[in-house]
């Protein structure tokens, strides 16, 4: 895997520092541990629409990424089409390497 947005979702994976699905990122949210939520290319609006609402009073950035649920399940063994980022070293990593490729940098 030589993508370096996949890489490191890899590494936070297996380091436990990922929230994925629905029901996991809420409760990151809600508990406070989420520092970055990532939604996929293939994730409905609706569902933007949830969490764009849910962290409309905090300070947690919500990032479309150019990749399905599919590509997702390749690199972290799980289909999802909501995560959450858990640590502030990999969200802020995982942000500047998302909003580069974007050019929003």
């Amino acid at each position: 895997m030589n993508d370096e947005f996949l890489g490191l979702l890899g590494i936070a994976r297996r380091a436990s520092k990922l929230s994925l699905g629905h029901d996991a990122a809420v409760t990151s949210i809600k508990k406070g541990k989420a520092k970055l939520c990532l939604l996929s290319s293939d994730a409905s609006e609706r569902l933007e629409k949830e969490f764009n609402y849910l962290l409309e009073n905090k300070k947690i950035k919500i990032i479309r990424h150019d990749y399905s649920m599919d590509e997702l399940n390749f690199a972290i063994s799980s289909r999802a089409g909501v995560l959450t980022v858990d640590d502030d070293g990999f969200a802020q990593r995982i942000s500047e390497i998302l909003l580069r490729r974007n050019d929003l940098l």
